[in-house]
């Protein structure tokens, strides 16, 4: 069986149309999809049950918790607690997938050796200027161009799973499950899925202080586990290169970079679109 694990929090208005789109993938013979609505103040919960009968006429088995503490990572840990399936799969509440991409990670992930997967991430066009030429030039830079960096929607199966136990109570858990497995054990299958990224600069700021405060939380906690981040180096004259061909983009976000240098400290959590 395939899980999709969702945790949400106030997510009244992404919850429909990420389930509308995980109800319409084509070819999974036996699945299930937990909603984790945690902390809520909207009607996040009662719109994800709303979607029973669809998830039944779909095949797919529909489950709803509602926890009245909020945290990403509660959410995740009473998700994988209520799972069935062998192959899971992590998935942002904002998160649009394609019809194939889930069956093409169970295609992927339906083997025995540990394994971590995901689909070619989108983002869909900003309403703001200064998002779209962040997110242009983002795109371009090593981790974004790398196998399956998994923001939005990551999946294991079986055996990747068993490389760790309950999730830790860390800022950052897309990267630390990424980086349970090393470069040739993630798999990138070409299905896509809509993931938006944050609207303006002092949010954009605000996100990229909390992905870096994750990272060096990950440094910290669990030594030499960015050794196995196997991305390409950036250096000097890659960055000139994409500086030149995208001068707007780059200077958007060398001015978001420095807007974090000078505030480090932040305790907020911040949602990563």
């Amino acid at each position: 069986m395939l899980t999709v694990i969702i945790p949400a929090s106030n997510e009244a208005a992404y919850i429909g149309p990420c389930l509308t789109a995980l109800f319409a993938s084509n070819g999974v013979p036996s699945a299930e999809v937990i909603v984790v609505a945690n902390g809520c103040h909207d009607d996040t919960a009662a719109r994800a049950q709303g979607f029973a009968e669809t998830a039944a006429a779909k095949g797919w088995d529909l489950q709803v918790i509602n926890l009245p503490t909020g945290g990403k990572i509660g959410a995740l840990n009473a998700g994988d607690a209520a799972a069935r399936g062998d192959i899971r799969v992590y998935l942002d509440a904002d998160v649009v997938v394609s019809p194939d991409l889930m069956v093409q990670l169970e295609q992927a992930l339906l083997v025995a050796a540990p394994r971590y997967g995901s689909g070619r991430a989108v983002i869909p066009r900003a309403k703001s200027a200064v998002t779209r030429a962040y997110a242009r030039f983002w795109q371009t830079l090593p981790f974004a161009q790398s196998v399956a960096p998994g923001y939005g929607l990551f999946a294991v199966n079986a055996a990747g799973r068993n490389r760790w136990g309950a999730f830790p109570d860390i800022i950052s858990d897309d990267t630390f499950v990424r980086l349970q497995f090393m470069p040739d054990e993630r798999v990138g299958v070409p299905a896509s899925y809509y993931w938006p990224m944050i609207e303006g600069f002092g949010a954009l700021a605000r996100v990229r202080r909390r992905q870096d405060a994750g990272v060096a939380q990950l440094a910290e906690r669990f030594p030499g586990i960015l050794a196995k981040e196997g991305k390409a180096r950036l250096g000097l004259s890659g960055l000139l290169r994409r500086a030149l061909a995208d001068p707007l983009g780059f200077a958007t976000y060398a001015a978001v970079s420095v807007a974090v240098k000078a505030r480090r400290r932040n305790s907020d959590w911040t949602r990563g679109r």
